[in-house]
């Protein structure tokens, strides 16, 4: 009798557990590609809800950046995503690299970081702007980036045609750094957070010097054409080992969003889970200092998750 009396107590002890796990929250987080810094970023805020939030468990995956990102929110196969503002503009609109798939419907939840467009040359060629890197071979970024979207935006102000002008390579930041290194390319676009550990490997480690080319004289063609969308950026000249002054350069704002689809209350959790652990989501990457309550509801060209706008009110944070 007792030994039955015990085997039922374990049995449901199982089932019960079998149950609270079932009832566990699990979420992925699309990032970006390993040399980035969205990649780094999400995996450390994947640890830091999986650890402070009760029954949450989310994982980071690597992808190509924001247009990945974007697809597969909204197609339901992640659940969160990074990507930069222009490209999550175009994904609402369903134009450009979404042209296939058509509107996307997500909605911002936090502002992050802003980043700095790379633009990054063989040193010896002497490449003072964006012009000069007509008839040269280049890396635009990963086929369908929000990268190749901005180089093709970048080329065409500064007067060069995308595809006849230059000649094109689809590569990852790591593939483009790597490319540079071994002399098949002159020269690479990245959007990325200061500093990209990709550019620091490359400069600091490579066995060609590189140069970074300005872009800053570019803003008013690109604010005409994208209006809000980039800002004048300046690398400081101590992010990389080799740019011995500011080189000005263009910035483009980062996002964490979700489907518009997402539970309120699963909205309210993660940002709960950020913003109550700020502190040690700073220390996930140096872009992530600038992760602030303000700086995250600040306005921006795509809508807040309606659950987002309501919790930074009622954290003082959203007019």
């Amino acid at each position: 009798m007792m030994k039955r009396l015990v085997f039922a107590l374990v049995a449901c002890a199982l089932v019960a557990g079998g149950a609270m796990a079932a009832s566990k929250l699990r979420l992925s987080i699309a990032t970006g590609g390993t040399g980035g810094v969205f990649f780094p970023y999400g995996g450390g805020l994947a640890r830091v809800l999986s650890h402070k939030v009760p029954g949450m468990q989310v994982t980071a995956e690597v992808t190509g950046g924001s247009v990945d990102n974007i697809k597969l929110v909204g197609a339901g196969d992640a659940d969160i995503g990074f990507s930069t503002i222009d490209s999550a503009v175009d994904g609402r609109k369903g134009v450009g690299a979404y042209a296939d798939t058509g509107p996307q419907d997500i909605a911002a939840i936090a502002v992050l970081y802003d980043s700095f467009v790379h633009v990054v040359a063989r040193a010896d060629l002497k490449i003072t702007d964006v012009s000069k890197l007509k008839g040269r071979r280049i890396s635009v970024g990963s086929a369908g980036s929000s990268t190749e979207a901005i180089a093709d935006r970048i080329l065409a102000a500064a007067k060069l045609s995308p595809t006849k002008d230059v000649k094109r390579e689809n590569l990852s930041v790591a593939e483009s750094t790597a490319a540079l290194n071994d002399g098949k390319i002159d020269a690479f676009f990245w959007i990325g957070g200061l500093p990209t550990s990709a550019v620091t490997d490359l400069v600091t480690t490579g066995r060609v010097k590189a140069s970074f080319v300005p872009t800053a004289q570019l803003l008013p063609a690109l604010n005409a054409k994208y209006p809000g969308l980039y800002r004048r950026f300046t690398l400081p000249k101590g992010v990389y080992a080799n740019a011995p002054a500011d080189v000005p350069g263009l910035g483009v704002s980062n996002l964490l969003f979700v489907s518009r689809d997402m539970k309120d209350e699963t909205v309210k959790k993660i940002l709960a889970g950020i913003f109550d652990n700020l502190a040690e989501v700073q220390k996930i990457h140096p872009d992530a200092r600038q992760l602030t309550m303000k700086g995250a509801s600040a306005p921006t060209a795509i809508p807040f998750h309606p659950a987002a706008e309501a919790f930074y009110r009622a954290r003082g944070a959203a007019k």
